[in-house]
């Protein structure tokens, strides 16, 4: 025997009756009592949900208690002639929370003024009631014709159910709209379910693992499963999707996935819909925490809670892909439809290629049993439709799902297995859709177990946009980009030096690996290097490529991380590079390695800021290797530098000209070129006229998509922390900063800033508001501190949800002649200003600044000396500079609204 429904229709029917003979104002009681009922069902729902029922049932048991009220305050009216059709989403049977309810008033002829007074009643009832409603009055015979003609309207008669009134006429509604629209329109149908999907998934990215996805519309959501009951009912006409078993459409296990699916998908909106109250779809940052607490996820080895919990929802999302491609092929096979996918014209004029045959353009397995009894086609087929442009029959995809068990140890030792997964690895056609194909199908996690492990794993932060294998699959694609020439104007250097490389294949290789031991609870680039030489020797690579790709695993970060937080202007930092890379073909490797790595993260990670520090340690490094850079001393390339400025300083007098030749120190004329010195040298110049405290110039750089501030002025205490509170204040984010002091005591600070958007800083705006703030720190009048600190204990909520612990290391043995500190936190506005005044207050003298943003955390890295011009090396002021930086890190966080108060980087004031 069922459970007792929440509410009874006749029940509640019958109380609306006994209100309605009541002699006072009936309309009021009436609302009151189903504001009541509804409150005291959807509350019953909630409990039993969070009592442990899955989405699934409370999405039916939602649209039971709607029922109950929609037929009652029909019945009450007692209306003929009419039917309520539920539509939509609410007649599927599933409503959630806060979802709209689409209603259908089903005339048999032009509405009576009796009805229209009737449907006007309900309505208004349902308004009052605050529910959102979708409606529309029509007869038969206006649903067939606007069916005809729109296929929203027809998708929603196809999900059409009956709440109330005549049963009689919604069955006539139904009859005639099988016969009349859904018997000969299946393939239009179909057809334009697909592209409508298609066209939701492009808008979202078109890839079901971002990390932030919308559960509903993203790609693996739950109107991917919509789609399929959609395309279920209109061709093969039945009314659950679990009836499609009988029809041998869908094995039971395959049906078993879609329920769990369903279920599993449908749970997660519902808790969203609570945290949220109100209707939300997409599980952003700041809830998937609470999500994983709520379907209780806990803390793995190598995964925390909530990358589990994202992790079993993108491979639900992967199920959802797979079921999509069997229910294609079914239907091409049951009602011979058009090819639902595009292929090569000339391919549909051959019947076979490679032992494969053909079918409407795409590869097929010979037979149902093909790859029991041959398991290597599971690869090979693959490797065909990569050699021939073609794509893959979604039959064959299902039969290599049926098999993958097939793809086991004996086959992962073959040769011509391995040899025909490096072949599309190193395919210079299309190496990404290759990849990507065999991780649909699961042969690519099931043929390198290892990569199995990264498959919809998630990286919980707010840098990187992709699930780890999504992300390394779009970082071989970027690659085999590069070396077609697509990122020329973007990746230069990379895509001039990649037909350079000689190790081609152990350059693919790396990339591929590049990230196989995340979550791993280690060091993933150590781990990873286990597994590439692992890997490597499987693969048929020689010891020295073995040993090459295992380096370029374990290096992977060593050049962005050189590059990003390391002074480039310092000797010791291009040595211990070199020291570390040793030849050129690895200086090469590691360059484009890194160049697709970046710009695999996601959209706008990849800024032209980044190439040229890239492109100048590349090319410091390539100098030091060839020898040309030790020919020419140090002395040597200054004097040379002087000259050159000398050479565009004709109009100076010979003595201001020889004055200010001699008024910067060595690292200085090292640091910038020729262009830029005479710049500065006008600056300065205007500086000594003494007409102005502080003289401002800025220079955008596009390509770098960056803008140079140059501030230059008499130097005093802490200057540098009062021009950053400035350029935070101004809203611009820097990015990296040199700090010189001119023998005569002028201080000439460079700034390179960029705006919120990661472009330059440039509007006019916003330089003149820096202009004025910077002349008023200068001057004293303003102290940034105070008007930074009402901003900085403000965070993006979900910014807020990441927690890192500050981080301070002191390191003596980067550079020789400067104590390197580098200090890591979340990043927050005014967060550069924050930390340079506590070393300021400390005595520290800053030299050079390296400024960088990863998602929510930022990472600061300071050249600095002591107030005597000195390394910093004693203990106990080491111990004091630490744990006033972790003070300076530690400011209280206090979350904004969803959405506000986001920070861009260190320097923001956003």
């Amino acid at each position: 025997m069922g459970k007792r429904p929440i509410l009874e229709r006749e029940v509640l029917a019958a109380a609306l009756v006994r209100i309605g003979e009541g002699p006072d104002d009936s309309r009021a009681a009436l609302l009151d009592h189903l504001k009541q009922e509804l409150g005291r069902g959807r509350a019953e729902v909630q409990r039993r949900f969070m009592a442990g029922a899955n989405g699934g049932k409370a999405a039916a048991d939602n649209c039971a208690v709607m029922d109950a009220v929609i037929a009652a305050l029909h019945d009450y009216c007692g209306v003929e002639s009419m039917a309520i059709v539920a539509v939509g989403g609410y007649g599927r049977g599933e409503l959630a929370p806060f979802s709209d309810i689409d209603l259908l008033f089903l005339l048999d002829g032009k509405p009576t003024p009796r009805i229209k007074k009737h449907v006007e009643f309900m309505l208004y009832m349902l308004w009052d009631l605050g529910l959102k409603l979708g409606q529309a009055t029509r007869s038969i015979e206006q649903c067939l014709a606007d069916a005809r003609s729109d296929m929203t309207i027809r998708t929603g008669l196809l999900e059409a159910r009956w709440v109330a009134g005549d049963g009689a006429l919604f069955e006539t509604l139904r009859r005639r709209f099988t016969q009349e629209l859904v018997i000969e329109t299946g393939d239009a149908f179909v057809r334009a379910k697909l592209d409508e999907r298609n066209e939701r998934h492009r808008k979202l990215d078109d890839s079901r693992y971002v990390l932030e996805p919308n559960i509903k519309d993203g790609k693996g959501g739950l109107r991917d499963l919509h789609t399929l009951f959609w395309i279920a009912k209109y061709v093969y006409r039945v009314g659950e999707i679990a009836d499609l078993v009988g029809r041998d459409v869908l094995a039971p296990e395959e049906y078993r996935k879609f329920a769990k699916a369903h279920d599993f998908l449908w749970t997660l909106r519902f808790h969203l819909h609570y945290i949220a109250n109100r209707a939300e779809e997409r599980l952003s940052f700041d809830v998937q925490l609470e999500m994983a607490g709520r379907m209780r996820y806990h803390d793995r080895a190598g995964l925390n809670a909530v990358e589990r919990f994202m992790k079993h929802y993108f491979l639900v999302a992967k199920d959802v892909g797979d079921l999509t491609r069997i229910f294609c092929a079914a239907i091409e096979a049951e009602h011979q439809a058009s090819p639902l996918f595009r292929m090569p014209r000339w391919a549909a004029l051959r019947r076979e290629v490679d032992g494969f045959g053909i079918e409407r353009g795409r590869l097929m397995a010979g037979a149902n049993d093909a790859f029991a009894d041959d398991p290597i086609d599971m690869l090979r087929i693959f490797h065909v439709a990569d050699a021939r442009g073609l794509d893959i029959h979604p039959k064959a995809l299902r039969l290599i799902t049926q098999n993958l068990k097939r793809l086991d140890r004996s086959l992962r030792k073959s040769a011509e297995a391995n040899r025909l997964f490096m072949d599309m690895l190193t395919s210079r056609r299309d190496p990404e859709t290759a990849l990507k194909r065999l991780n649909e199908a699961g042969v690519l996690g099931r043929f390198i177990p290892d990569f199995g492990r990264i498959v919809a794993q998630v990286q919980h932060d707010m840098y990187h946009v992709y699930t780890v294998d999504e992300h390394t699959i779009r970082a071989v694609g970027v690659l085999a980009g590069i070396e077609r020439g697509d990122y020329a104007e973007t990746l230069p250097l990379a895509t001039g030096i990649i037909h350079e490389v000689l190790s081609r294949r152990v350059l693919y290789l790396a990339v591929f690996l590049h990230d196989v031991a995340k979550g791993r609870g280690g060091d993933h680039s150590e781990l990873g290097a286990v597994v590439a030489a692992k890997l490597g020797q499987r693969l048929g690579f020689s010891a020295e490529e073995v040993e090459q790709t295992a380096w370029l695993v374990r290096h992977h970060l060593l050049f962005s991380y050189t590059a990003f937080r390391r002074d480039l202007d310092d000797v010791k930092t291009v040595e211990d590079f070199v020291a570390e890379v040793q030849s050129l073909e690895r200086l090469r490797l590691l360059l484009v390695l890194t160049a697709a790595d970046i710009r695999a993260v996601g959209p706008n990670v990849w800024t032209g800021w980044k190439g040229a520090l890239l492109r100048q340690l590349y090319n410091q490094a390539a100098e030091v290797m060839s020898g040309a850079h030790a020919a020419e001393g140090k002395a040597m390339r200054v004097a040379a530098a002087k000259e050159a400025l000398a050479a565009r300083l004709k109009d100076w007098s010979p003595e201001a000209r020889a004055d200010h030749l001699e008024r910067l120190y060595p690292p200085y004329w090292l640091g910038f070129d020729g262009e830029t010195h005479a710049r500065h040298a006008a600056a300065l110049q205007e500086s000594d006229r003494g007409d102005v405290p502080l003289v401002l110039d800025s220079r955008v750089n596009r390509f770098h998509g960056v803008t140079e501030i140059t501030f230059v002025t008499k130097d005093q205490p802490a200057l540098f922390s009062k021009l950053a509170g400035a350029l935070a204040l101004s809203g611009a984010s820097i990015v990296n900063a040199k700090i010189f002091t001119t023998v005569d005591g002028t201080a000439l600070d460079i700034f390179w800033v960029q705006d919120s958007g990661g472009g330059p800083f440039e509007r006019p705006d916003r330089l003149a508001k820096l202009s004025v703030l910077a002349a008023q720190v200068v001057d004293q009048e303003l102290d940034p501190g105070p008007v930074l600190a009402t901003r900085r204990r403000t965070v993006s909520r979900a910014s807020a949800v990441f927690t890192y612990a500050p981080r301070v290391l002191i390191n003596n043995n980067v550079s020789t002649r400067h104590t390197v500190i580098e200090v890591n936190g979340r990043d927050r506005p005014g967060l550069l200003h924050d930390v340079t005044r506590a070393l300021s207050d400390l005595g520290i003298t800053i030299v050079t600044a390296h400024v960088s943003t990863f998602g929510e955390r930022a990472v600061d890295v300071f050249y600095a000396k002591d107030a005597f011009g000195l390394k910093i090396e004693h203990d106990g002021k080491c111990a004091k500079i630490r744990a006033r930086l972790l003070e300076a890190l530690a400011e209280p966080v206090k979350r904004t609204g969803r959405g506000q108060g986001q920070s861009k980087s260190t320097a923001s004031a956003a």
